[in-house]
């Protein structure tokens, strides 16, 4: 008997051992799928930011470029115009200095509506015989520029267009030339400077930096002055003898980008970049676009480091979502199971000291072995009525769901009831009367509202779901004439005075038109009732159509609606009615939502006014 008592002893320690070492595996395992789930939720976070980062900036960049090739265009033809001009070629012929000083006045009032820095003419050995500037002191006339590239290619080629330093204004510039021919040869060249200080002040105000690099990658034009003349990369000994001496870009060092790929070369480009002024280099996504019609590429570089945090944190959020009940789910499992195991361990420890207790007093066996088992009964007693409970709790709760339900599909189904009931008096009079045919257009009738009434029932299974139902354009007096037509001549009985304003067939909204019949019916039952039906009650439904946008308006004379309803006015089962459910308004506000428009509800002692906005269909 001991050694059993002893066997059964171990077996219970070993079980609390077991239960401890499950928890503590369960703890690192959870640990475990926690990092990994935010490692790779991190890792999907930074794929899927620089994905939209690199959308983005590309689209950036493109509008970018088409903004500098906007500018090149508007300022490439202005050199051919004026190649064609009859003074600028007479002045060439006869070099007139009349002429020429025409050439100059005119080549001034060019430049505030072209925006270019400097237009100026050259005879046929480059020297500059007429220019814009030719009254300011750093005038280019009489100045020899054969030794200048776009010069030279423009006689050689008849057009040219080269960036570069100004030898007397020191200001970088695009270079646009083209060479004049007369009868005898040629005569000269015109020259178009244009610089980019406008386009680099509109980049820094509506983009992240911008630059553009030629074909040997020297930065040309950027939204960081800063960067202007540095390159993507170190220039060859052999190319940097000539740039040097063709004074291209005067004495600019040249000096290498401080921007280095920071993840493998692919797409997106990942890159680090300190910006001039910056303490450290920060990650940017980079982009890069041709400029149409030019040897040049255009850059873009966008801010990683936000996006990317916020995406991370976006993606490892919802991953602790999607853990944290699958977590707690199975750490309630193992709880439920440990708590089962331990009242096990009890119960077996309580059956152990009872056996040592019999061994020690028979006489008291059969008294415990009572009182155990009278404890179990009462215990599962009390299991039972709590599950008897809580199933009770789970029945009143559908209960007070159904009911609410059976509330709304009670309110939205009067009117058509009223109405069939209506039709179905009036199709006994005109069978009584034999007149077989208006009976038969009763029958119809009722046959539709009862069509009706399971549409609205589905129409409040919408109401539920949030759905729109079937939509489309829809005629605004068609809604109307059918909420008129619903309401029958009971409702003209209730209400005083009825004042309608039915718009043109060719008034459309966007909707359901039972649904917005719906709408115009429920508002147009609270006017009577507002009312109360009295001889000097007034009703009025009129149109308004703005651009993009129909009102429907129902107004009436009463009393107004309290300011308590007021506050609450779209709240479900707030109304003022006796045996109101408060149910009408807040259908109607929700339909009307669904079809992206509103309600406003305007009240005072003269009378209530709702007006129901419609966006509009063309």
């Amino acid at each position: 008997m001991e050694n059993r008592l002893a066997v059964r002893s171990e077996s219970i320690l070993h079980a609390g051992t077991t239960s401890l070492l499950v928890k503590i595996v369960y703890g690192l395992l959870a640990a475990l799928l926690v990092a990994g789930a935010l490692f790779i939720a991190n890792d999907y976070g930074r794929k899927r930011a620089y994905e939209s980062l690199h959308i983005r900036a590309q689209s950036a960049a493109e509008l970018n470029a088409v903004l500098l090739r906007t500018v090149l265009e508007k300022q490439r033809s202005l050199p051919f115009v004026l190649s064609q001009d009859r003074d600028v070629i007479s002045a060439l012929t006869t070099r007139s200095d009349s002429l020429l000083q025409l050439v100059n006045r005119k080549l001034e009032s060019l430049i505030s509506g072209t925006r270019s820095s400097v237009i100026y003419l050259l005879n046929a050995d480059g020297l500059a015989l007429a220019s814009s500037n030719w009254r300011e002191p750093t005038s280019f006339v009489g100045t020899n520029y054969s030794f200048r590239p776009y010069y030279t290619r423009a006689i050689a080629a008849g057009s040219a267009e080269h960036y570069a330093f100004g030898t007397v204004s020191k200001r970088p510039g695009l270079y646009i030339s083209r060479r004049i021919d007369g009868r005898s040869g040629t005569l000269g060249v015109i020259v178009v400077k244009v610089e980019f200080d406008d386009l680099e002040a509109d980049w820094r105000r509506n983009s992240d930096p911008s630059l553009v690099v030629d074909q040997r990658g020297i930065v040309l034009i950027t939204s960081l002055p800063g960067w202007r003349f540095m390159t993507e990369g170190p220039i060859v000994p052999d190319q940097m003898g000539p740039i040097r001496e063709s004074l291209q870009f005067g004495d600019a060092p040249l000096a290498p980008l401080d921007i280095t790929p920071a993840l493998p070369q692919g797409q997106p480009d990942i890159v680090q970049a300190r910006l001039p002024g910056a303490a450290k280099a920060e990650e940017f996504v980079r982009v890069q676009t041709p400029v149409p019609t030019t040897t040049w590429n255009l850059q873009l570089l966008t801010p990683a480091a936000p996006a990317v945090a916020e995406a991370t944190r976006t993606a490892q959020l919802l991953a602790l979502i999607v853990l944290a009940p699958l977590l707690g789910f199975t750490a309630f499992l193992l709880r439920r199971r440990g708590l089962a195991l331990r009242r096990a361990r009890e119960q077996e420890a309580a059956r152990l000291e009872l056996e040592r207790r019999v061994a020690e007093r028979t006489a008291d066996l059969s008294t415990a072995h009572s009182e155990l088992v009278m404890q179990v009964e009462e215990r599962q007693k009390t299991e039972a009525k709590l599950q008897t409970v809580q199933q009770d709790l789970v029945q009143a709760n559908r209960l007070a769901i159904l009911g609410q339900v059976t509330a709304g599909v009670a309110h939205e189904i009067n009117q058509p009831v009223a109405a069939i009931r209506s039709y179905a008096d009036n199709a006994k009079t005109f069978l009584g009367r034999n007149q077989i045919d208006s009976a038969k257009d009763n029958l119809k009738a009722i046959a539709g509202l009862t069509e009706r009434i399971g549409g609205i029932t589905d129409e409040l299974r919408t109401f539920a779901r949030k759905g729109t139902g079937d939509a489309g354009p829809i005629s605004v007096s068609d809604v109307i004439e059918g909420a008129l037509l619903l309401l029958g001549t009971r409702f003209r009985q209730r209400a005083g005075q009825i004042i309608t304003q039915t718009p043109p067939p060719d008034i459309k909204v966007h909707g359901n038109r039972m649904r917005l019949e719906q709408v115009l019916i429920n508002l147009m039952q609270n006017a009577v009732e507002a009312t109360e039906g009295g001889p000097a009650s007034k009703i009025s439904v009129e149109t308004r159509v703005t651009d993009g946008e129909v009102q429907l308006i129902v107004s009436d004379n009463g009393p107004g609606i309290p300011e308590a309803i007021m506050q609450a006015l779209f709240t479900p089962f707030n109304t003022s009615k006796d045996r109101g459910l408060g149910l009408g308004l807040v259908i109607c506000h929700d339909i009307v939502a669904d079809y992206g428009g509103r309600i406003d509800v305007k009240s005072s002692s003269a009378g209530t006014e709702f007006t129901v906005h419609l966006p509009r269909v063309a």
